[in-house]
């Protein structure tokens, strides 16, 4: 076991701790001693929860000591998005209207991780409600890429892909409404699974979306990945749309790690034009090493994509409109104007204005329109019309390929400011993840090289039918297995030193 612990993977680690090579404690401490040494350059961490996690690390090694394991990750650090529940702990999904505010309960997704004996670090930043691409939504400040500090690491859980690719934490849990789990981990390096729809309970995710939203493992080998998909999945009553089957084993499919005899297809429609050239370059050529592993490529067509970007900025800001009602300082988290002056009205009124950023408030204008008397047929009927072609695309698709790949990304991460005053811009770094969160499919970014242009990280994304998340590992192990022998190392060991 190397002496430097921030580097190894989490499965390699959670393997040390069981075998009592090195103590949950030990490795809690080293990743709590990154974090204080880097991230007030990165950003990636709204609450660092010190006591609890080394309490939790403690009574991890009591339980090695007794011969007992309760999962290959008990004593592995997290960084939790900040977006999901946890007991006594703040949660704020970036936002000052929740400032303060310390749940009651557990999401599901964290009494699962805590049952597993994985250790809670503390919780990431990420765009205001989850509503960005960069994490410059946050309102508490940017989060910075570990590959160059003035660029976003992605959003909206730049935090935890930020944690990631720093080294501050071997795993990080995200959440994925149009892209915000994948999109982040193609521009740090990394590695981001949007799980089937319905496949990780939603239960204690503060909804933005509630047809789109989906949690999923942040991390920086597809093995660990799969660990943590492997904890976190699977059904729970509290969830009306949590899917009651069994979980694909998605362990077992990262360790076979083999396409051959596979058919996968090229979207058309998710590449070239408006694409950045080493994007392009360092997808066909991971393509290009799927056929040589055995996979047969095909190129189709899903030709309703085009139409994907303006469907979901109509039904995600619709259902945003809804679910953001009840911050109304009512409740809990910020009030403002509580004197016995004004109404209740007027309350609700000065606490949304001064505690809602300008991105959130913009969504809820654009959902409460369309959404109103007179324009919800138009509007929000006519988006999830285009939502079924969408799917329907992907039906025909997967009828002819096993898994569909694309680039993740249009571009590589961009420079922090660089679109932040440009919506319509910011909406575009998406349009490649948006159709799988429409369709309720999964999908997986992966890193595949660095771009020439500006040496920064390119992903590639691969797709896959509902409930067939064990494909998406035997083609990302795969594909990792040989970037792995072709360049003699993972490519998140070349992230520069902070």
């Amino acid at each position: 076991m190397e002496a430097d612990l921030i580097r190894q993977p989490a499965a390699v680690l959670g393997d040390a701790i069981a075998a009592r090579e090195v103590s949950a404690r030990e490795v809690t401490k080293a990743h709590l001693d990154r974090i204080a040494q880097v991230d007030d350059r990165v950003h990636a961490f709204l609450y660092v929860d010190t006591d609890g996690a080394l309490a939790a690390a403690d009574a991890v090694d009591a339980e090695i000591a007794e011969g007992i394991r309760r999962s290959p990750l008990a004593g592995v650090p997290l960084a939790l998005k900040d977006v999901l529940a946890m007991k006594g702990v703040p949660t704020t999904c970036g936002s000052r209207i929740l400032e303060g505010w310390r749940p009651p309960y557990d999401a599901t997704v964290v009494e699962r991780l805590r049952a597993a004996g994985v250790i809670i670090l503390g919780k990431t930043n990420m765009d205001e409600f989850a509503m960005g691409s960069s994490t410059e939504h946050s309102a508490y400040g940017p989060t910075h890429n570990p590959w160059d500090l003035e660029r976003i690491p992605g959003g909206s859980g730049g935090g935890s892909a930020a944690a990631i690719a720093s080294f501050e934490a071997p795993l990080a849990i995200g959440t994925d409404t149009g892209g915000s789990i994948r999109q982040p981990a193609a521009v740090t390096g990394t590695v981001g699974v949007k799980p089937t729809y319905g496949g990780v309970s939603r239960f204690g995710l503060v909804a933005l979306a509630s047809s789109l939203d989906q949690a999923g493992p942040c991390t920086r080998t597809v093995m660990d990945a799969a660990l943590l998909q492997s904890v976190i999945g699977g059904y729970d009553p509290r969830d009306s749309t949590s899917i009651n089957a069994p979980v694909p084993d998605v362990v077992a499919a990262a360790e076979r790690a083999d396409v051959r005899g596979m058919r996968i297809g090229l979207v058309k429609e998710l590449s070239g034009e408006g694409y950045q050239a080493g994007v392009e370059q360092r997808f066909r050529e991971a393509v290009a090493i799927l056929e040589d592993l055995g996979a047969e490529v095909v190129e189709v067509s899903c030709p309703h994509f085009d139409y994907a970007l303006g469907a979901y900025y109509l039904i995600l800001p619709s259902e945003c409109s809804s679910n953001l009602a009840r911050f109304d300082g009512m409740r809990y988290g910020l009030r403002v104007g509580d004197d016995a002056d004004r109404s209740v009205e007027e309350v609700m009124s000065l606490t949304r204005e001064a505690g809602f950023g300008a991105e959130v408030k913009r969504r809820i204008m654009l959902g409460t329109y369309a959404l109103s008397s007179g324009y919800y047929a138009a509007y929000y009927g006519q988006a999830q019309k285009v939502r079924t072609l969408i799917q329907r695309d992907f039906a025909q698709a997967f009828a002819d390929v096993d898994v569909l790949v694309s680039p993740t990304t249009p571009t590589t991460a961009f420079r922090i400011g660089e679109k932040v005053d440009d919506p319509l811009a910011m909406y575009l770094n998406d349009i490649a993840t948006i159709p799988v969160n429409l369709a309720g499919n999964c999908a997986m970014s992966l890193p595949v090289g660095l771009a020439p242009e500006d040496g920064l990280p390119v992903g590639l994304q691969v797709m896959v039918p509902p409930q067939a998340d064990d494909r998406l590992y035997l083609v990302g192990g795969a594909l990792e297995a040989a970037l792995r022998d072709r360049w003699g190392h993972l490519l998140i060991e070349e992230v520069p030193a902070l």
